[in-house]
This record gives structure tokens, sequence and C-alpha cells, in this order.
């Protein structure tokens, strides 16, 4: 204020004379100086201000992207479902044409909650001409077969149930045997396999039909172990499933009884 007064003084002087005008001049300087520094609080709120404000603006801003950015991850995950769902389908197209019997497209929606019940239940039934006893496959090989009938839904027994048997053939030599599920998603068991029979570890089963169950010539597993016991009258013998027991989501129904081949069912869904 003092330093304000004091330039006013000396500009109403330097109206009348010019010998003020150096101390006038270093007078201002000195004023300016005194403005600049009361002006700082001021300068520093707006300062403060906008430092705020653009930070708020930026955390808006990254959770606006972390947002866009969970949504297109999200996105990107049902694409490669889907894409690899349509795999799936190419792949079960692709077995559906190697196929001489007639075949029904269906698709897994259960299964039983018994962890000691190897069963699914499929949206398809007798209204789509489902019948007890038809094979069930996929992409890869035989899964099982039809125990029930509902009118729009079915349950299937997997091979690898311990109440179910199959009797397959070595696809190498055509030596027979029945495979036999033992509980485990991942293996059957051939029973009654004496020590002289020629079966080795990787050896194809298919289904033999015999018992007029399963068509012939179907992949059923794969030979992983061999055990020959000299105390045992039989060999041990351990085979792992060909179909995706537990990854399967899409299957064929197999229409293979002649009386039933000429069903009425839409076979096209």
């Amino acid at each position: 204020m003092v330093l304000g007064a004091m330039a006013l003084l000396l500009i109403g002087l330097s109206l009348y004379t010019s010998l003020l005008d150096p101390l006038r001049a270093k007078l201002g300087v000195l004023t300016q100086s005194a403005y600049w520094v009361t002006d700082i609080p001021t300068r520093f709120g707006d300062w403060m201000t906008d430092r705020l404000t653009s930070k708020q603006a930026l955390l808006e801003e990254n959770a606006a992207l972390r947002e866009e950015l969970l949504i297109h991850k999200g996105r990107a995950q049902q694409m490669a479902t889907i894409y690899a769902e349509n795999m799936r389908l190419q792949q079960l197209m692709n077995a559906s044409e190697k196929v001489n019997e007639r075949v029904l497209i269906a698709e897994i929606f259960g299964v039983s909650p018994d962890p000691l019940a190897h069963r699914v239940i499929i949206n398809r039934g007798s209204e789509h001409g489902v019948y007890v006893g038809q094979p069930l496959l996929d992409a890869d090989g035989l899964m099982g077969q039809v125990v029930e009938v509902s009118p729009y839904s079915s349950q299937v027994l997997l091979i690898t149930d311990s109440s179910h048997a199959i009797p397959v053939q070595v696809n190498r030599n055509g030596v027979r045997a029945v495979a036999e599920g033992i509980g485990n998603l991942y293996q059957l068991e051939l029973r009654h396999v004496s020590n002289t029979v020629d079966i080795q570890e990787g050896d194809l089963l298919v289904s033999s039909g015999l018992g007029q169950r399963f068509p012939v010539g179907y992949p059923v597993a794969e030979v992983e172990t061999v055990i020959h016991d000299p105390g045992q009258p039989f060999a041990r013998v351990i085979a792992r499933p060909m179909a995706q027991l537990n990854r399967s989501r899409h299957v064929l129904l197999v229409f293979n009884d002649p009386a039933r081949a000429d069903s009425p069912a839409d076979l096209s869904e």
C-alpha cells in the first residue's frame, strides 16, 4: 500500500518535472514486484485448481478406458468361444460325412449330479425319433448309448460308466474283446484278455458290431497299458476313450436300427 501511494505521488509530481523520472522507474519496478508477490496465493490457488481438475479428468478418462477395455476383452472371449464352437461343429460335420447311417445332431445340456453315474442329457427325444439303445458319438469316437427317452430330451449312458460294456476289436488284427467302464472318464478296461493275445500299446479299438447295439467300425479307445502277470491267467489292458467325454457339447445320434431308419423326425435340425 505504501509503495502504491508513493508511486501515485511521484506520478503526480512527474507531471511538472522530469527530474524524478529515474526514481519513478525504480519505484515502478519495486511496485510490480510487490504486486507479483501479493498475487502468489491467488495464482497458486488457480494452479492447484487446474492440477486437481486435470487429475480428476485423467482419473475419469482412465476409468472409462478400463471399462471399455473390459468390454472389449469380454467380447474377445466370446468371439474365441464362438470360434472354438464353430471348429467343433466343423469337426462334427466332417465326422458325420464318414458315417454311413443317418444321423441327428444333438447338444448336451446336462450332466448327472451323481459322480458315480456317467450320464449326460441331450436336447433330443422321442419327438425327434430318438430311441433307447441308440448310439451317440462325437467327432472323435463313440460316447455311449441312449438309456431313457422323453419327448424332447434323453439320457445317455457313457461308455465309461461302471455298468457299461461294449464289444470291440483291435483294428490292427481283428482280435475281439469287451471294453468295460470302470467309473473313470479317461479309462476303459478290457476284461478276460489272455496273456497270449496279440494286443499292444497304441492299438486302436473299434466297435465290433457284436450284440447289434453299436454299428461296426467306430473308434472306441486306444490301448494305453498292457500288463502281463505270469501268475494271472489274463492280462490287464487299460485303454483311453477316443471321444472327448468331458468336453464335447455337440454330438451325433446314429440311426443304425433299420426299423427306425425311415423315422419321420426332421434330421436337418
